[in-house]
């Protein structure tokens, strides 16, 4: 006896396993379940896809079994294979959240470690300002290579700070020791005007 029947197994368009439950019915009926399982497949939910359940004579499944099944295990087929894809795709984006939400993460703690070195450093120059150690306070207010986002705040605070310490120029010094010219007044106090001379 020549059949056809894995031939035409073959040439349906499927991927995964294809498990076939054939049962004897009422009468001569047969009851054909056809069922896909891919195992590729992760998600649960193809697990919801019920089986293609036939009864019909041996002469019906031999004139019309194939068609039957054809279209349906190409379409649950390809669901499936789409249901790998998506879940692949689905794990593939967490785990790329993962790493960015780590990479956020990290770049944050990153962020307040610095600003609270730079706060820690500004607190310790006001602490010697106030002290009067102006130039100690200078060098301890941050660099501004390090914390190029602040370099205005850098500049102003070391230039206020700087002015302090900062020795004063030749000519301000000269200025300084230059003493002030006596008031006319004050010589008139010194040596009073005769009336007398004035009439003269």
């Amino acid at each position: 006896m020549n059949t056809n029947f894995f031939n035409q197994i073959q040439q349906l368009d499927f991927t995964g396993v294809l498990q076939l439950n054939i049962s004897k019915g009422i009468e001569s009926n047969l009851i054909v379940t056809v069922l896909l399982n891919n195992e590729q497949c992760g998600d649960s939910a193809k697990n919801g896809i019920p089986p293609l359940t036939f009864n019909a004579t041996p002469q019906e499944f031999d004139e019309g079994f194939f068609e039957q099944i054809t279209t349906p295990i190409q379409k649950v087929s390809g669901l499936m294979v789409d249901m790998e894809k998506f879940q692949k795709q689905l794990d593939e984006a967490k785990a790329q959240s993962a790493i960015e939400k780590a990479k956020t993460e990290k770049e944050k703690k990153e962020k307040e470690a610095k600003d609270k070195k730079f706060k820690d450093a500004m607190a310790k120059a006001d602490e010697l300002e106030k002290e009067g150690k102006f130039r100690e306070a200078w060098i301890k207010v941050p660099d501004i290579t390090e914390f190029s986002e602040k370099a205005d705040e850098i500049r102003k605070r070391k230039t206020s700070l700087s002015d302090k310490f900062a020795t004063p120029s030749l000519f301000g010094a000269m200025e300084e020791a230059t003493p002030e010219p006596p008031k006319v007044e004050e010589l008139t106090a010194d040596y009073p005007i005769d009336e007398a001379d004035e009439e003269e």
